[in-house]
């Protein structure tokens, strides 16, 4: 008998949860409000807030190309970093020469370890 008291509120409990979840508006109700606001345009579309006018160029196609060229051809428009410098030549040395610029550094990094000059192991670094 009290499980059956049990179910019973329990059933009623849940019906009075169901109730106080209840929609005010219908479905179709939904969709009308949402219909008649597309089409006044009060809904933002995408992740923009305000329709925007989209930028009018003053110039035509032609006109700004032209113009883009002969800066070119002044040198009036930067190349590379922003800063406006020229990067440094390469060198444009000879297989041979750079043969040698290698010998010699490998000669002086020998004769720098063998002086002690480079430390070594993890304790002699310095931060």
């Amino acid at each position: 008998m009290k499980k059956l008291v049990l179910a019973a509120v329990l059933v009623a409990s849940q019906s009075l949860a169901l109730s106080a979840f209840a929609q005010e508006k219908s479905r179709a109700d939904v969709k009308a409000d949402t219909a008649s606001a597309a089409k006044a345009g009060t809904i933002a579309k995408g992740e923009q807030s305000a329709p925007q006018a989209p930028a009018k160029s003053t110039k035509a196609r032609a006109d700004v190309k032209t113009e883009t060229a002969g800066a070119a051809k002044t040198g009036a428009i930067p190349k590379g970093e922003a800063s406006g410098e020229k990067p440094a030549a390469k060198s444009m040395a000879t297989p041979e020469e750079q043969a040698a610029a290698k010998a010699k550094r490998k000669a002086d990094a020998a004769a720098a370890n063998k002086a002690g000059a480079i430390p070594k192991g993890e304790a002699s670094v310095t931060k």
